[in-house]
């Protein structure tokens, strides 16, 4: 099975940028909810952050994922709620990730909520390349003040949590099919070990930063496969 091909990064590759206002009826997890607009649910992951994970109930007429809850995967959960449980929220779309997710910013009065996950250390920063400079002083906030997951000793990123789990259980609940503009390619990790492999600066990026692949980056500057993301960054 097959996990997320493009999740965090900063451009949209072929889907247009919209800013809307939608209701929240729904909280996954930490950095994923579920909005209603127009009559239309949409799932909305948040850009630049990844969070700890949550074991999922399923949605509709799907199972549990049958994870486990990876450490601070609720209380971020519950953060998320708190700021945007069941109020209207602006999003702001950057990009459609392959399984239909809006992958976007999300405000509430005036508040980054994806930001403020970061500063309540309850959210890694995860912007493209790793160079958003605004989430990782956040996150380095976060850290000095031992603030949620940063109170670890050793606190697991989440990208390194799914890799150990088979991919059967951490796959996104409830997938809709891919909408136009969409990223799609194969991005389990393990699939693909070298840079002419790659369709795409984005897949290069996925496979080097949330499955290890440290191969991909030979100059060891943060970029992967840089004759295919080059004048990217």
């Amino acid at each position: 099975m097959r996990w997320l091909c493009w999740l965090l990064l900063g451009t949209s590759l072929g889907a247009q940028a919209e800013t809307f206002d939608a209701k929240v009826i729904a909280v996954m997890d930490g950095d994923t909810v579920m909005v209603l607009r127009g009559g239309q649910k949409l799932k909305v992951r948040l850009a630049n952050i990844d969070a700890p994970e949550v074991a999922h109930a399923g949605l509709g007429d799907t199972s549990s994922n049958s994870q486990k809850d990876q450490a601070y995967g609720p209380q971020s959960r519950d953060s998320l709620l708190q700021m945007v449980g069941r109020r209207v929220v602006r999003v702001e779309s950057q990009a459609v990730d392959q399984y239909g997710r809006i992958v976007g910013l999300l405000q509430v009065d005036g508040l980054n909520v994806n930001a403020e996950q970061v500063k309540r250390g309850l959210a890694w920063e995860y912007s493209r390349f790793h160079s958003n400079r605004e989430y990782i002083a956040l996150q380095a906030e976060a850290q000095q003040a031992r603030r949620g997951l940063w109170a670890q000793q050793s606190p697991e990123a989440p990208w390194l949590w799914r890799k150990a789990l088979p991919a059967s259980k951490w796959e996104p609940q409830s997938m809709p099919s891919p909408k136009p503009g969409g990223v799609f390619y194969d991005a389990a990790c393990g699939n693909k070990k070298r840079c002419a492999q790659m369709a795409s600066c984005g897949e290069a990026d996925f496979y080097l930063h949330r499955c290890g692949l440290k191969a991909l980056d030979e100059n060891r500057n943060g970029m992967p496969c840089e004759s295919l993301c080059k004048g990217k960054k």
